[in-house]
């Protein structure tokens, strides 16, 4: 029998974001997809007996759960400084930058292999949006990787692109995207779930951790500019993250009343499927992303995308959304504000989204992603 061992840590980190989302639904899929004679194995840091019982339930059919001997801060500093030496054995998996990279040839050792996957460039291109920890972390595990790893996928033709200009992978790329989650589905009891949440009869709506990239604070700015419809309000949904986004406080400097934004904060994938279909307009104005799974994740329920030209996201949306320009920031609040007052009032423009939204999600399936993820393994 043959184990994928994956690395799981991120599903069941403080905030798992979007790399935990994905984390979960690529390993889902491994286990159903695994070959005849495959099988998936977890590893995750020395996490709490809560956390492992959580990661059993998400993940059913691994056929082990190895915890490791080192929390989760102290596993990443070992594994930064290259001391991953017995997690490294066998067929490794890792859906982020926090992997066992050791020194290995897995043509003298077979069925020893390496496999980590870089998200974003973001600490290269716009360092000053992450942590100095979190900047000083990726990079030397993406070194680490140039100099260890047998491949390294990324979620887009654009970060391929953007990465090779750091360092030379070349041929060690493979680009395999996200996709939405299955379990993101209108529920019966959405009208009760509507109520429950505050949801007004319509609004703009923004999902994501808050933190400085994902751009919020333009998006606040930009719902309170005369060119934006005064009497839609703002809906904002997703865990905390950090640099402190007072969302409340950023509202009132631009001049936002009140009651034109709600925070949602953190909702499960019913609540979530809900806030989606019934949105008016799903806006991502993100100023830089490795995929930008949001936006696939709203086309999917049928709700029209306006969303930034990060080059990643300019990729998954393709033409069956409407894109927004960042540069100059000076003015990216009064370009948003245009786009949301032209599908909010063009209702001919957002049907037209409705159903190209759904179409080009339909591009996007984890069961494809995960094997792809077998067939490079397979490759290696």
């Amino acid at each position: 029998m043959t184990t994928l061992r994956v690395i799981v840590d991120q599903t069941v980190a403080p905030v798992p974001g979007g790399i935990g989302r994905y984390a979960e639904e690529l390993t889902r899929e491994l286990i159903a997809t695994a070959p005849a004679g495959c099988d998936v194995a977890g590893i995750v840091s020395a996490t709490t007996p809560a956390d492992l019982a959580h990661l059993r339930m998400l993940l059913p059919g691994l056929v082990e759960l190895e915890r490791l001997a080192l929390p989760r801060r102290e596993l990443s500093l070992a594994w930064e400084a290259g001391f991953g030496k017995h997690a490294s054995k066998g067929m490794v998996h890792s859906p982020s930058v926090l992997g066992p990279l050791v020194k290995h040839n897995r043509f003298m050792e077979p069925g020893h292999q390496t496999v980590i996957t870089v998200h974003d460039v973001v600490p290269w291109t716009h360092p000053k949006t992450l942590t100095a920890r979190g900047v000083h972390f990726h990079k030397a595990m993406v070194k680490r990787a140039w100099k260890h790893a047998d491949a390294v996928v990324v979620p887009t033709h654009a970060v391929a692109a953007q990465l090779n200009e750091i360092h030379r992978f070349d041929e060690r790329l493979r680009v395999i995207g996200g996709a939405p989650s299955g379990r993101l589905r209108v529920p019966v009891d959405a009208d009760v779930r509507a109520e429950r949440l505050g949801l007004p009869e319509r609004y703009v709506l923004a999902i994501g951790t808050l933190e400085p990239r994902k751009g919020l604070q333009y998006l606040i700015e930009a719902m309170a500019h005369p060119d934006a419809p005064a009497d839609i309000p703002l809906v904002i949904g997703g865990p905390d993250g950090w640099g402190d986004v007072d969302v409340v406080g950023t509202a009132e400097r631009a001049g936002l009343a009140p009651g034109r934004v709600k925070v949602l904060g953190r909702v499960d994938d019913a609540d979530l499927a809900v806030a989606y279909s019934r949105a008016s307009v799903f806006v991502f104005p993100s100023l830089a992303e490795g995929f930008g799974l949001p936006v696939i994740e709203a086309m999917s329920l049928g709700t029209p995308v306006i969303h930034s030209d990060a080059p990643a996201v300019r990729e998954v949306a393709s033409d069956a959304a409407v894109m927004v320009e960042t540069s100059p920031l000076e003015s990216y609040p009064e370009r948003l504000a245009h786009a949301i007052f032209q599908v909010t009032s063009d209702s001919t423009l957002a049907e037209q989204l409705t159903f190209a939204g759904p179409d080009r999600a339909r591009m996007f399936d984890w069961r494809d992603s995960a094997n792809e993820v077998w067939q490079l393994h397979a490759d290696l």
